[in-house]
């Protein structure tokens, strides 16, 4: 679908599922490269990292383990500029390399939030994968380790991405029209 309508708003579409895919594969050939031997574990932030995490991981050939944290910033259509912590990590990190899933960094604020709350408890190295990365609207200087796809600063939603709830599902990328 070249358009779809979520609630009151028309989106057109930005990135297709095969790009996607392609790209996902890319950086986890990569991190795979990187990261042999280092038995890191994968933090997933949830919600809209879910999808890029599991195509991701389906696609790691390294032993590791897997994790998940929940934290916000968006009301609507904009970044609030706050992030909530909402659930925490409860594995033992000290002295591990952590590899952070996101779905996108844009203003960099909830990565630096991740990263300072990971850095409390002395792992080896922090490492960022990033589904989406918005250049433009960089905030704050974040580690930017693995990112599949640089985008315009524009408000998306699929693949995890959502507005106001609706659209994660969606296997394409869409920008609000």
């Amino acid at each position: 679908m070249s358009h779809i309508q979520l609630l009151d708003r028309k989106f057109t579409l930005l990135i297709p599922s095969a790009t996607i895919q392609k790209e996902v594969k890319r950086v986890a050939e990569q991190i795979n490269k990187d990261l042999a031997g280092k038995n890191p574990i994968f933090v997933c932030v949830l919600n809209g990292a879910f999808m890029f995490a599991a195509d991701l991981l389906k696609q790691i050939t390294i032993p590791c383990e897997v994790s998940f944290v929940k934290l916000s910033s968006y009301a609507g259509i904009l970044s609030t500029g706050t992030v909530k912590e909402v659930i925490g990590l409860n594995e033992d990190i000290q002295g591990r390399t952590i590899i952070v899933v996101e779905d996108i960094i844009d203003t960099g604020l909830t990565m630096q939030k991740i990263i300072d709350s990971l850095l409390r408890f002395h792992p080896a190295e922090v490492k960022v994968a990033s589904f989406l990365l918005k250049p433009d609207a960089l905030q704050v200087t974040v580690p930017q380790d693995y990112i599949a796809i640089e985008i315009p600063n524009k408000f998306i939603v699929g693949y995890g991405l959502d507005y106001n709830g609706f659209g994660r599902n969606l296997t394409d990328i869409y920008t609000v029209i």
